[in-house]
């Protein structure tokens, strides 16, 4: 652009914001909206779900061999062995479809397969344990039972879709692999197993509903234990190698994962609940397609797209589209989405959106129709 079109360009927003009569209000009540949200992630969800998963990422990174996620999940591995076991290991985890991403970005740089990589993103958020039985006690367990199976199928189906457009990258992968590129630190698979172990063990008594004291004793317990294996067990520059990847994760995720977060809660407050169940009240093929597209933008913390869909279904919602909000609202946000493209790069992260998206409204759609 020349200088003279900068110009003109500058000088007609000016005019524009100097003599056109704007209404304040709702531009800071959203900015409010945003900042309320960044601040209710920071304090409910970072210290206790995103620095372990960061610090498991890191573990994942560092100590894991790679020979053992490839053979697990490695491009090569057998279909039937590797996304059974991407899909499930995501569902073991109650996080949400931020928490998800540095546990992903550890298996996907360690070497494991796109297809098996995405189907572990997928059903991490959209399948753990807590989240099916807070789905059931409220919309019975047809809905849930819909929500498990539908969120599996898009895991598997999702992941073979990637790995057929992708598999330049797989290719490239195995070859890396096969080359010996990298060394595998000698350490006991029991030791490496015993501290991720660990890890996994303070995100999930962080996320767990008892007495405040007990989880304090287990959480100190784990982080004793975690302490004692790198004293006792790690060198020192091993640990530091573990340290300063979990930080390098940290530096590229946060910025992007918390200007979402920002964006999401504008984005909430902008767009009126009773016009999206105006969209949505209907099981067709464009209320799905809406419902998809609503929730891929939205940021839903772990369980709480439980009390938000309820609403929406007294509001009018179908049940279609409700389970198509269920598959998206948790599996993709506007800030796990703006992380997925700094991680995958542009066309992975826009084919996996994508993909996504019409899957889950196709799965709303046949649940709305026949159960």
């Amino acid at each position: 652009m020349k200088e003279w079109q900068k110009f003109l360009l500058l000088a007609g927003i000016f005019l524009v914001f100097y003599f056109a009569p704007i209404d304040t209000a709702p531009v800071a009540s959203s900015i409010s909206a945003g900042l309320i949200l960044l601040q209710e992630y920071a304090r409910l969800h970072v210290l206790t779900c995103l620095v372990p998963a960061f610090f498991i990422a890191g573990t994942i990174a560092v100590y894991v061999k790679k020979d053992a996620v490839m053979r697990l999940l490695g491009p090569a591995t057998k279909k039937y062995i590797a996304y059974p076991v991407g899909a499930v290991s995501g569902g073991i985890l109650a996080v949400c479809s931020c928490t998800i991403l540095p546990l992903f970005t550890g298996i996907y740089k360690r070497g494991a397969g796109i297809g098996p990589a995405v189907a572990f993103l997928f059903t991490g958020p959209a399948i753990n344990v807590t989240a099916i039985l807070l789905t059931s006690s409220v919309f019975g367990w047809d809905f849930a039972i819909g929500r498990l199976v539908a969120a599996m199928a898009i895991s598997i189906i999702a992941g073979m879709i990637m790995a057929f457009v992708f598999r330049r990258h797989d290719h490239a992968t195995r070859e890396d692999f096969a080359s010996g590129m990298e060394t595998d630190l000698q350490y006991s698979n029991a030791t490496i197993l015993v501290f991720l172990l660990l890890q996994l063990a303070v995100l999930i008594i962080f996320g767990l509903s008892v007495d405040p004291g007990l989880k304090a004793a287990l959480i100190l317990g784990s982080i004793a234990g975690i302490i004692g294996i790198v004293a006792v067990k790690f060198q020192k520059e091993h640990t530091l190698d573990w340290l300063r990847e979990t930080w390098n994760l940290t530096k590229k995720i946060i910025p992007y994962l918390f200007v979402g977060i920002f964006l999401a809660g504008m984005i909430e407050l902008l767009v009126p609940q009773n016009v999206v169940t105006g969209l949505v009240g209907e099981n067709t093929i464009g209320a799905n397609a809406i419902a998809s597209t609503f929730g891929s933008f939205m940021y839903f913390a772990t369980l709480t797209e439980v009390p938000i869909i309820q609403k929406l279904m007294a509001l009018g919602m179908g049940r279609g589209p409700a389970l198509t909000l269920f598959l998206t609202g948790n599996t993709l946000s506007l800030p796990s989405m703006l992380v997925l493209f700094s991680v995958m790069g542009k066309k992975q992260a826009s084919m996996y959106i994508v993909t996504v998206m019409i899957l889950s409204a196709g799965a709303g759609w046949l649940f709305g129709e026949f159960v």
